[in-house]
C-alpha cells in the first residue's frame, strides 16, 4: 500500500511552517507554530497508520486483515492533548508578557550574552573556586584534593 501523497505533502508543509514560526521572537507566532507543528505531526501519524479498516472492537466477521490499527489513533489523541497543553502554556506566557511589557517579543538575556562572551574568550567567572590546588600534610608531601 502506498501512502496518500497529498497528505504527506500537507504534513511536510505544516511541519516546515510550524518550525519556522517556532524560531520567531514573538510569542503569538510561536503559538501558531506550535499549532501548525502539532497538526502536521497528527496528519503524519494518520498517514503512517496505513489504510482505513473496520473497527477492531466489532467481532462479527472482522478478520485481522480488515481491522484498522488503533495505536496511531491513540497516539494522535495523546498528541492533541500535549499540543493543547503547550498552546495554553505559551498563551499564558504571552499574556503575562503583554501585561508586563506591553508586547510579546522575547528579549535577549544579558547574562546569556555574558556567558557566551566568556566562553568565546575561554574565561572562568570570578566566583569559580578551583579545588584542585595542592596542600601539604604533616610529612611535607603534596596532596591534591
Amino acid at each position: 500500500m502506498s501512502p496518500n501523497l497529498t497528505l504527506v505533502v500537507i504534513s511536510g508543509v505544516l511541519v516546515a511552517c510550524g518550525v519556522s514560526l517556532l524560531l520567531e521572537r514573538t510569542l503569538t507566532r510561536v503559538i501558531v507554530g506550535v499549532v501548525l507543528l502539532g497538526n502536521g505531526i497528527n496528519i503524519l501519524f494518520l498517514v503512517a497508520s496505513g489504510r482505513p479498516g473496520r473497527a477492531p472492537i466489532l467481532s462479527g466477521g472482522t478478520t485481522a486483515e480488515t481491522m484498522s490499527d488503533p495505536l496511531p489513533q491513540a497516539m494522535v489523541l495523546t498528541a492533541i492533548v500535549i499540543t493543547l497543553g503547550m498552546v495554553a502554556f505559551v498563551l499564558a506566557l504571552a499574556y503575562r508578557s503583554w501585561q508586563i511589557d506591553g508586547h510579546d517579543e522575547v528579549q535577549d538575556d544579558v547574562e546569556d550574552r555574558r556567558i557566551v562572551r566568556r566562553a568565546e574568550l575561554d574565561e572562568t567567572s570570578a566566583s569559580y573556586d578551583d579545588d584542585t590546588h595542592e596542600t601539604s600534610d604533616e610529612e611535607g608531601e603534596g596532596i591534591s584534593r
